[in-house]
Order: structure tokens, then sequence, then C-alpha cells
């Protein structure tokens, strides 16, 4: 098989503590099978962590890294891994080593919730397309409303690269691939991956309404589709049925026989989940994040999480951050 571009690429993965191993496994085993099908070392890769020691998944499982931040010589790429609840503050001799890699030509990207890291140390600009698993995609907005993060399974831009995590991993380095080396090399990796096609950036990170629900009623997934654009500043009920085009008693109906629930118990449940996001991330005070769930006060807010979760936010906050002193309050 020819290859355009025979020069190895070198990979550096920083990971995080509670990264995602599936993503991890996802972006690495592509780059693997490519040097096998080729047989040439067209990929390289090291492992390393903050300080050089030993680092645990999310899934309890422990990888041994080949190298602390800082240490070696540059790569042609570094990918931060992270999971669903990355660092609350950055050390700050790894956003000095970021800041080194960066104007040495190194390219800088995140896997799951890796762009938190890049955003927090001011990497990341208002030119770059940024995403990340969808669960985490509100608190980063929430965040940082002037960068453009949407919900690509990747992005690969010139200096900046970004991946959903999970499966969008392996579509990422797929996509590398092709354009590394061509797409009869992508195609061949996906055949050993049993992976059966090259899903573009533009494919949907989550399944449809209608498919996620096993819904058929396009009112019922209309007026769902509503209420997940219009968390921050709900919309009455009676609004919701006017835009789907249906009447109250229709909307009450609807969501009786399908769903088991009302209008009013949905939405409040699909705002509580949103909270409960934002309270895993660990980058936002609780003031702020019930603002961002639609109720008016901190009080409303933590009596409906309470009644919803049998918990309190800032005790779920302290399961998620045992390490308080770094969570916001």
């Amino acid at each position: 098989m020819p290859i355009p571009d025979p020069a190895e690429r070198h990979i550096t993965f920083l990971l995080i503590e509670r990264f995602s191993m599936m993503a991890f496994f996802s972006a690495v085993e592509p780059l693997r099978i490519a040097n096998r099908i080729a047989a040439a070392s067209l990929y390289g890769w090291t492992l390393a962590s903050i300080d050089g020691t030993p680092v645990t998944a999310s899934n309890q499982m422990r990888l041994m890294v080949d190298a602390a931040a800082g240490s070696g010589e540059t790569p042609t790429a570094l990918a931060l891994c992270a999971g669903f609840a990355p660092l609350p503050t950055l050390p700050h001799r790894l956003v000095r080593w970021l800041y080194r890699l960066d104007r040495a030509g190194c390219r800088l990207g995140g896997i799951d919730t890796g762009a938190f890291l890049l955003a927090e140390a001011g990497l990341i600009s208002a030119d770059d397309h940024v995403t990340l698993h969808w669960e985490s995609l509100p608190a980063f907005r929430e965040r940082w409303p002037h960068l453009q993060a949407g919900e690509a399974l990747y992005e690969l831009g010139e200096r900046r690269f970004f991946c959903a995590g999970g499966a969008a991993a392996m579509d990422m380095s797929l996509a590398a691939i092709a354009r590394h080396h061509g797409e009869a090399l992508a195609h061949a990796v996906a055949e050993q991956l049993i992976h059966d096609r090259l899903r573009s950036q533009d494919d949907q990170q989550r399944l449809s309404i209608a498919r996620r629900l096993n819904l058929h009623d396009r009112p019922l997934v209309d007026t769902i589709a509503l209420m997940e654009r219009h968390i921050e500043q709900p919309l009455p009920l009676d609004t919701l049925a006017q835009r789907a085009s249906i009447s109250r008693r229709q909307q009450q109906r609807l969501f009786a026989e399908r769903l088991n629930s009302t209008p009013g118990a949905w939405y409040l449940a699909l705002r509580l989940a949103h909270a409960r996001g934002l309270l895993a991330e660990g980058t936002m005070n609780i003031t702020d994040i019930a603002l961002a769930c639609g109720f008016t006060s901190t009080a409303a807010f933590s009596h409906a999480f309470r009644r919803q979760h049998d918990i309190s936010p800032r005790d779920f906050r302290r399961q998620q951050h045992p390490d308080t002193s770094k969570a916001p309050r």
C-alpha cells in the first residue's frame, strides 16, 4: 500500500487522573494498526502524567506512564486525556510546559474533557473550533461563552484538535490517518477495528430524541427538543404547547401516555440533570449553576435538587470532588 507521507508523527498522551480509558484506547489503537498495515513506523506515542507516576482511569484501572509532563523531546502533538471531572486547577509547571510546546510548534488537543484544561490554560482562541463530550459541553459553554464549542464528533484544526471521547476518539484518529496517509489506509484500519465507516466530524454525538426515547409523536419530540434548548430560561408550558402546535390538554396526555410523566416534571428533571452535570464538572459555583438551570434562587434550586436526588447540591459536589478546598462554593 503506498504511503504518501512516511515521516513518523510522535504523540504524547498526557493522562489526567480519572481519564476515560475507552477514549484513550480508541485514540491509540488505530495508530498501532496503521503502523502494522503499512509495515512502517508512521506513528509513535509516549504516555505521560503530570508527575510521572501511574494514573488511575475512571474505570479504576491503573496505567504506568513513560514520563512526567515537561520531560523528553517536543512531540508532534500532545493529547490531554481527561474524564468527566477534569482538574479544578492546573499546576503552574504544567501550564508553562503547554506554552513551551505551543511555541515549539506542537499541536495541542483534548480528548473527552481535555478541552477544559487547554481553555483554563488560556490556550484556546476564539478562532479555534472546540468539541467535547455532550454531557460536559454545557459546563464548558457556561465558563467560556466566547469560545466556539460545538457538538461535532471531533475537530482537526491546524493548531488544535479535539474529540468528544468514547468512540469519537477512534473517528478522530481514523480521520487523521486519512489526512496524513490517504483514505485507503484509513479504511483498512477501520475494517480491522470492525468499524463500518469513517464517520465525519459532523455526525451526531447523541441519538436523536425520537430514537433515544423511542418516540414517534412529532409534537412530543418537538416539545422535548424545546425543553432541552431552553434550560437557563425555561419556557412556560403554554408556550411549549403553542410552539408544538398542540393544546395543553394534548400535551399532558402525550407525556402521560408515552413517558408516564407530566410536562412540568419532565422539564424539571431535565434542568436538574443539567445541574448535576455542572456540579460534577466542578468549575462553577452553586449560585451560578442555579441560574444556569433556570432557578430564581439558590434555595429553590437546592430544595428541588434534594427532592430529585436525595442529596444536597453541595454534598453531591463533595462526593465528586473530595478535595473541597479546590472546588467552587
